[in-house]
């Protein structure tokens, strides 16, 4: 008799406790400082933090895939991984095609220009007949082309590295969000200077895909951002790397 009810006390503990064994894979590119970046062969960041935090709250177990930035998107509406954590920001046309968590950064769209800007640029009016880096896919390059003066901007996409050409001068300037840029400039021997203010708010959250599965597994870490928010622990992670509280809205 005890063989059974062994047997029947494991089946019963499985039934009760499956979200401990999953595992959510978060896709990133690994190269978007202060956010997802390598260093002494380690990934780390912001992102790695928060979703590690997540795993804690949840009880699933978390597995980094890194990437190129181009090919996170595909990546989840291929199944290969659950969600993405890369700064990802709400559009429209991106909330049409998945089911996105509460935004956990709120941030602006900030324009970048070589040490003592030399090309004078000093708002988006003054992009125009200039050459602008973007990173590969991001919404950056949307923004850009929502702006009055898009057709007059010439603008170049790059996976990575493009802080380079622009401290180098072969580039006009890039734009990325205000506080990644904050932390480029305090942190790289580079020389570079934001230019402006931002011009456009953004909202960033974890993208999941509109099947059952992935509206579940949303809806699981929707609960727990909620938590991380509520204890402290959000903006925790915020200030370790960021130096600033990013978690809220940029009006209050």
């Amino acid at each position: 008799m005890k063989k059974p009810l062994f047997a029947a006390l494991a089946l019963a503990l499985a039934a009760t406790s499956p979200a401990f064994a999953d595992t959510i894979r978060v896709g990133m590119s690994g190269g978007y400082f202060p956010f997802t970046f390598v260093r002494a062969d380690k990934l780390q960041g912001f992102e790695v933090d928060f979703l590690n935090a997540i795993g804690e709250e949840t009880g699933h177990d978390i597995e980094f895939v890194t990437m190129s930035f181009s090919g996170l998107i595909g990546a989840l509406e291929a199944g290969r991984i659950d969600t993405v954590a890369n700064q990802i920001t709400v559009t429209p046309e991106r909330e049409a095609k998945f089911a996105f968590s509460q935004p956990y950064v709120y941030d602006g769209a900030q324009v970048v220009v070589q040490k003592g800007n030399p090309k004078g640029i000093h708002s988006t009016d003054d992009l125009s007949g200039k050459t602008v880096a973007v990173n590969l896919g991001s919404n950056f390059e949307e923004l850009l082309r929502g702006l009055p003066n898009a057709a007059d901007i010439n603008i170049k996409t790059y996976e990575t590295n493009f802080e380079q050409d622009v401290a180098l001068g072969r580039v006009d300037a890039f734009v990325m969000d205000r506080v990644s840029t904050g932390q480029v400039i305090a942190k790289s021997p580079l020389q570079l200077e934001q230019a402006g203010q931002p011009f456009d708010e953004i909202r960033n959250a974890l993208p999941f895909r509109k099947d059952e599965a992935g509206e579940k597994l949303r809806t699981e870490v929707d609960a727990a951002i909620t938590k991380l928010k509520e204890n402290g622990k959000l903006a925790e992670i915020s200030q370790k790397w960021l130096e600033s509280d990013v978690t809220k809205p940029l009006d209050q």
